[in-house]
């Protein structure tokens, strides 16, 4: 195959013809972690913190869970630390901090070349490593790393130019997750003021003088019902015995509590029950007007379905709350508040698969306004900050794949920032 002008065939693929493919070998140094005794080790913030794996590096980012008065190796800020055992080998994380590694992980400390553009070229190519950790354990070892090769521009200029542009956009997606996370906070807040009557929305009135309930202290012309008293409950349905759902596109959509986020249902990886198999479980449907919740494995997981999907299959994993008797939306934001996630979670067994009774979920307690309207217009509001925040997780996802191209551009050099 031809490639175009400027460019070269290599060992991993097609690179500018000034770059080169190097093993790491030619410019890092690696450290092998060690393992630190239990009696060594604290929680109470004694001595520096101790790295054991993935675990305390959960999206990239590193927690201090564990610390060790007596050190074994020790990384430095901005080694990049890979994880060469267990399920999680090949993971990297660039460290900010001096940090005791375990036994888990081996630390690459880079000498001759930019260490963003090392870290960003091992993230585009990790694949490689996961390949290599094979075996009934799976791991690396030191050869499986300082034997990786990666291509490399030819000056540090460019590394450090391509490295600027991918952190500049890790940057970008670290202050949406910081905004997203602040707005949830406000919403929280807003939650536990509106769903209870500690705010009241001017329209409404002034905040009566509040009345101790089984919800709470609410507005003295608020009413508690139990989910029973205003709503039907309902079960979901499996499939008989010895039937598949289908990939294949077929009137008859099924929502499964994989496909549930609070608030809705991602539409991507919907399944379908076959034309043959509907009637067996035709009765088992759930309408755009119902709310689900789930009642195995994930509890408490509850959303409206899409317009689109009205009328699909719902898993006996699940329940609906149909045959509503007050704003649904204002129903559905009562179910998110901690107070009832607080009951759901209680609910969980010991030993088991977590379960939710339907007729648990019948008890519930809500508190609710007197007019519709005020229902409404509390809903609104909070469905509001739901879009708010749907936008700007859109907007970080948008981000998140943006990058992925760049890196799969840049990192290959089939886009140049320094020279051609």
């Amino acid at each position: 195959m031809e490639v175009r002008p400027g460019y070269k065939w290599t060992e991993i693929g097609v690179i500018p013809k000034d770059w080169e493919v190097q093993p790491l070998s030619k410019g890092i140094e690696l450290l092998s972690g060690h393992h630190v005794l239990a009696k060594h080790c604290n929680t109470d913030g004694d001595g520096i913190p101790y790295i054991t794996g993935p675990a305390d590096f959960p999206n990239g980012v590193i927690q201090h869970t564990k610390y060790t008065t007596s050190p074994t190796t020790i990384c430095h800020a901005n080694d990049i630390l890979v994880t060469v055992k267990g399920s999680g080998a090949g993971t990297l994380v660039l460290s900010d901090a001096e940090y005791c590694i375990s036994r888990q992980l081996m630390a690459i400390r880079v000498n001759n070349w930019s260490t963003d553009y090392i870290y960003f070229s091992l993230l585009q190519n990790a694949s490689l490593f996961s390949a290599a950790a094979t075996g009934l354990i799976p791991g690396l070892s030191r050869s499986d790393i300082l034997n990786k090769a990666l291509p490399l521009p030819p000056t540090p200029v460019e590394q450090r130019a391509i490295a600027a542009v991918l952190s500049d956009v890790d940057a970008l997606i670290a202050a949406l997750d910081r905004l997203i996370a602040k707005k949830r906070a406000i919403k929280q807040g807003a939650m536990q003021q509106l769903l209870t009557g500690r705010t009241r929305l001017p329209e409404f009135g002034e905040r009566q003088v509040g009345k101790h309930t089984t919800a709470g202290v609410i507005p003295g012309d608020w009413e508690v019902k139990e989910i029973e008293e205003i709503a039907d409950v309902k079960g979901g349905k499996r499939l008989p015995l010895g039937k598949s759902l289908s990939e294949t596109e077929t009137p008859y959509p099924y929502i499964r509590v994989t496909d549930m986020f609070f608030g809705g249902v991602h539409l991507d990886e919907i399944k379908y029950v076959p034309e043959d198999v509907f009637p067996a479980i035709k009765n088992y449907t759930i309408s755009s007007k119902d709310i689900f919740i789930s009642v195995a494995g994930t509890l408490g997981i509850v959303g409206k379905i899409p317009d689109q999907i009205d009328g699909a299959n719902l898993t006996e994993n699940a329940d609906k709350i149909t045959n509503i008797q007050c704003d649904r939306d204002f129903l559905l934001h009562t179910l998110m508040t901690q107070r009832i996630q607080s009951i759901i979670e209680a609910e969980k067994t010991v030993g088991a698969q977590p379960k939710l009774a339907l007729g648990r979920i019948q008890t519930f307690i809500v508190a609710i306004p007197p007019t519709l309207e005020e229902q409404r217009t509390i809903a609104a509001i909070l469905s509001d900050m739901d879009a708010e925040i749907a936008a700007l997780q859109a907007r970080r996802d948008k981000t998140r794949a943006l990058k992925q191209g760049l890196m799969q551009e840049l990192l290959t050099g089939r886009i140049r920032l320094v020279g051609e």
